[in-house]
């Protein structure tokens, strides 16, 4: 009972009164810090093949020789396909596929997003496996044009090649189809949903032929078309749709064969170049964070991710002495190795951040630092809980002489439990009634109210989008201040209520935001940390008053930086900062915006859901709050 007293009585001690904000602060600080410290040797991990069955770069090669030939005819035949309609290219490709013996099939697609059609066919092959009984499948994928729509020229003619190479063998346990989608997101997107039947049929075609279940994919981006050209390293895509990311056993197993095996140079995340210094470790982990974060399609490989099929994309780069036999060397070790599981991969990681090719953070130790930056939010939620059931501060000057009435002291709260009993002083005991209507129905509202601007900004033609962004900024930048004069209008708000908006926004804002990171850790720690100082915009709004001093004179800081508050929101507001972003980047708004609008409509994204439902309704109010403490427009 003397604990409970003590704790009763710690809500009103002033220094307890103090500690919230700098909590709030020494977790944000420490959330970063714990970030910045993971590319250190004490903190990261060499990465390892966790399933013994892959056995990477275990078997000989056979993929050379006449192939060369083959390849270079092929890929003269791709060329002359680079000007021909869809139709007249998906009869030349299937042509090629019937010629080795496969069975060929067509799909096409059309999406509509930003008020533009987004249309494409795609061509596959099944080579069923002649120890295989239909019921598993690994795909190579070889998208007519890449991420930079650039024709995808030898990529194309070597997976041809393989699919006429891989048709020779007999030691295949599962069937491989051979993809060749219409271009590198929508074509993918596409045929993997039917391949699940969790498309549409109006937007896209049903497959007719389809074989077992999908252990893994692997893309290959192999744009050059000039004869002789050879390359450096591999570029290895692994970013998935929402910031999901396939089984590290698979990246392992290409760095492995890659590297170890055919001496070839791999890099992650645009990367060029990697002398492993704590330096060049930090940038590609935020590299990787802020892919994950966006949850864009990186590559054809993107889309097999959320269905539970590791895929990972293979992208030539530079200028060295590597050729088209390495890669299909690559190609074949890697199925071969693909062809010995027995089972899904998932012994290995599938939350991870990766400073290079051999170097990893694993989910447990990554984590705690985006739940960190979340718990601020928490703290503060709790904090401003408590102040607004805290009594006003008496009017009396002193304090009085305690009165006896039948052995108890008259300011003393006798509290009975088991046979204990505790004297607490009644003032640590009295709550004021919380009025809840007003700042849960705005709350309430403010998060609704989110979901025009996600529908207005899928849903606008691409040459709409800039002017609709421009309106929706003014709007957004002007509704705060405009929503702090209609309160005070209607009713000028009390320093509770405005207590209570800052209590269950953090409150909503934390508790998201802890739920997110475990699903994606990077676009939870990046909004974490664009929504910090709203964890310390309740210090505008003014203390209850003794009862001799106006509210406005009661500040915890000066009006002066309250002010400088209300613009430092402004320029964090989820608009001005993907403005800020754009022009520091070089992209045009209009293609970012074009971007999550076919990302919405085509590969099912929702970080436009955590950006208008989550951050924009946190902003909103907390830049509502901020308004009306450095308007000093509070009643007591």
């Amino acid at each position: 009972m003397s604990l409970v007293a003590r704790l009763l009585a710690l809500r009103n001690d002033p220094r307890a009164q103090k500690a919230p904000p700098f909590l709030s602060a020494l977790c944000v600080i420490v959330g970063v810090v714990w970030l910045l410290i993971l590319p250190l040797n004490e903190y990261s991990r060499q990465t390892y093949v966790s399933e013994n069955a892959l056995l990477p770069g275990q078997v000989h090669t056979y993929f050379g020789g006449s192939e060369h030939n083959i390849f270079r005819a092929y890929r003269q035949e791709v060329a002359a396909l680079g000007d021909k309609t869809d139709e007249e290219r998906t009869e030349k490709l299937a042509e090629f596929f019937k010629t080795c013996g496969l069975r060929v099939a067509r799909q096409t697609y059309r999406y509509t997003a930003a008020g533009k059609n987004i249309t494409g066919q795609n061509v596959y092959a099944v080579l069923q496996g002649p120890r295989a009984d239909a019921t598993e499948a690994v795909v190579l994928i070889g998208a007519w044009r890449n991420m930079d729509h650039v024709l995808n020229q030898s990529g194309v003619a070597l997976v041809l090649t393989m699919a006429r190479y891989f048709k020779r063998w007999s030691l295949w346990s599962k069937d491989i189809i051979f993809l060749i989608a219409g271009d590198s997101t929508a074509g993918p997107q596409a045929w993997v949903d039917a391949y699940h039947d969790a498309h549409s049929p109006t937007t896209v075609e049903s497959l007719t032929l389809k074989s077992g279940a999908l252990q893994g994919a692997v893309a290959v981006d192999y744009p050059a078309g000039t004869w002789g050209h050879r390359f450096d390293k591999l570029h290895i895509i692994y970013d998935g749709i929402n910031g999901q990311l396939s089984n590290l056993d698979l990246f392992n197993t290409a760095v492995s064969i890659a590297s170890g095996q055919m001496g070839i140079g791999c890099t992650l995340q645009r990367m060029w170049k990697h002398d492993d210094t704590y330096q060049e470790r930090l940038e590609t982990m935020l590299r990787g964070m802020l892919s994950q974060g966006l949850g864009h399609a990186s590559g054809p490989h993107s889309s097999f991710i959320p269905y539970h099929v590791d895929a990972i994309t293979l992208q030539t780069i530079g200028d060295g002495w590597q050729d088209e036999m390495s890669l299909g060397r690559t190609v074949e070790s890697m199925f071969r190795s693909l062809n010995n599981l027995l089972e899904h991969l998932h012994q290995s990681f599938f939350f991870y951040l990766l400073m290079q090719a051999n170097r990893f953070v694993s989910i447990g130790t990554y984590l705690p630092s985006a739940m960190l930056v979340a718990v601020n939010f928490t703290i503060t939620s709790i904090a401003l809980w408590v102040q607004s059931g805290r009594p006003k501060q008496s009017t009396k000057v002193g304090i009085p002489e305690p009165k006896e009435k039948k052995g108890v002291k008259e300011d003393l709260t006798v509290l009975k439990q088991d046979g204990m009993v505790a004297l607490v002083p009644t003032e640590t005991l009295e709550v004021t009634e919380r009025q809840l209507f007003l700042p849960l129905t705005f709350v309430c509202a403010v998060h609704f109210l989110g979901l025009i601007p996600l529908y207005v900004f899928n849903n606008t033609f691409e040459s709409s989008l800039t002017s609709t962004f421009t309106v929706s900024t003014t709007i957004t930048l002007i509704l705060p201040p405009l929503s702090s004069l209609f309160f005070t209008t209607l009713r000028t708000p009390t320093r509770q209520d405005v207590t209570l908006l800052s209590c269950f926004s953090l409150l909503l804002l934390g508790m998201f935001l802890s739920a997110l990171a475990t699903l994606n850790f990077s676009l939870a720690f990046l909004v974490g940390l664009a929504t910090a100082p709203l964890s310390f915009v309740h210090l505008c709004i003014p203390m209850s008053t003794n009862g001799t001093s106006p509210p406005s004179s009661n500040r915890l800081i000066p009006r002066i930086v309250c002010v400088a508050v209300v613009f430092l929101l402004a320029a964090l507001s989820p608009l001005t900062l993907t403005f800020a972003v754009a022009w520091a980047t070089e992209v045009h708004v209009t293609e970012v915006l074009t971007a999550a609008s076919v990302g919405w409509h085509v590969h099912g994204l929702w970080t436009q859901v955590v950006v208008w439902l989550l951050w924009w309704p946190a902003w909103f109010i907390g830049s509502v709050v901020a308004w009306l403490g450095a308007t000093g427009s509070l009643q007591d």
